[in-house]
């Protein structure tokens, strides 16, 4: 993780389809916007909240995310280079070192003196379950509201980390969609649930200081459907969802002979309409097995959630409760969706 002393005031981009107050509430939080395998010395551009940033590496090997802008002439800098610990922009050769002050003017070889003007907005970073994480305005990361993965660095678990998804979708609704039970039978029935058994059981949700915890109980098996088989006759799967708003939250599934998956769902609201999906996972169990069944296992299932997310109209999260029908399997989403209104979120609709 990087110490952050240089930070440039900026304002939520013209462009951002977000509502200027929803924009600002949301700023203030933290969310992955890569994976840290995808990081090198070429620097490449993320987008957080209609924000561009470029992410890079140095040749020391720290990771960074500044603007993706030259204050000088407005040419991103991910069209620059990285040379040492310094990243180049590419139309008049500025140099700005780790701290984004401006080092070396080459048509003005002499200056020594460089006006604070020529800055670059840095962002900070946090390293977190392969991730890199960042937040626009807060830099204080001992208070961000970051999910619990636990078995992320545990000798029992295997960490695995699959390619991130990009949804054409509000990070609100797929966060949602992630949480809901009722859904198994009816999107999931090709992958590993089943349309003759669409029965949800009642289930217990409370809130916590991070924002809600919810027990799910049933005979749903979370085997691929051609693995059915290792599941005992009648055992019953206990899923524990834990959320963590805005966009972040974790699904515990409880396997046979002690066997425990965690997946993080973990959205990157790149604009109101655009999710970048991320989904760490760990395992204690066929730790040896074959990675790329898991990544195709996974893969499917979030290409089925994926087409009705894509769909759903509005495309925003309703926080008013009126706004839509719910039946009692909804407890989980309407009190996700009640979280985020008591934040100050608008009420008419959310990411």
């Amino acid at each position: 993780m990087n110490a952050i002393p240089v930070l440039n005031l900026f304002s939520q981009p013209h462009c951002s389809g977000f509502d200027p107050s929803d924009w600002n509430i949301l700023a203030q939080h933290w969310y992955p916007v890569a994976r840290i395998q995808d990081v090198s010395t070429t620097p490449q551009q993320v987008q957080l909240l209609d924000v561009k940033m470029a992410l890079y590496q140095t040749e020391s090997g720290s990771i960074h995310l500044v603007r993706d802008i030259c204050p000088h002439r407005g040419v991103p800098l991910t069209k620059g280079w990285v040379k040492g610990e310094e990243i180049i922009c590419p139309y008049h050769g500025l140099h700005y070192n780790t701290q984004g002050k401006c080092t070396k003017i080459p048509a003005q070889p002499e200056l020594t003196n460089i006006s604070d003007r020529f800055t670059l907005t840095k962002f900070p970073v946090v390293l977190k379950y392969g991730l890199v994480w960042t937040s626009l305005f807060s830099r204080n990361e001992s208070e961000a509201n970051f999910p619990d993965l636990d078995t992320w660095d545990s000798a029992e678990h295997q960490s695995i980390l699959p390619p991130f998804v990009d949804i054409s979708g509000s990070s609100g609704r797929q966060l949602e969609g992630f949480i809901d039970v009722a859904h198994f039978a009816w999107v999931h029935h090709e992958s590993f649930a089943s349309r003759d058994n669409p029965i949800v059981q009642k289930y217990s949700t409370v809130r916590t200081p991070y924002g809600l915890h919810t027990e799910y109980v049933s005979d749903v098996s979370n085997y691929p459907h051609g693995l059915q088989h290792l599941a005992p006759e009648g055992f019953l799967w206990k899923r524990v969802f834990d959320v963590y708003p805005p966009f972040s939250a974790i699904l515990t599934v409880h396997f046979p002979e002690n066997g425990i998956l965690k997946i993080l769902n973990a959205c990157c609201p790149v604009s109101h309409n655009k999710t970048r999906l991320f989904v760490p996972l760990t395992r204690n169990f066929d730790t040896t097995g074959d990675l790329q069944a898991v990544y195709d296992f996974n893969a499917q299932i979030f290409s089925e959630d994926q087409d009705m997310v894509e769909s759903q109209k509005p495309e925003e999260l309703p926080l008013d409760i009126t706004m839509e029908a719910h039946f009692e399997a909804d407890r989980s989403s309407t009190t996700y969706r009640r979280i985020l209104a008591e934040w100050g979120l608008s009420k008419r609709y959310i990411v």
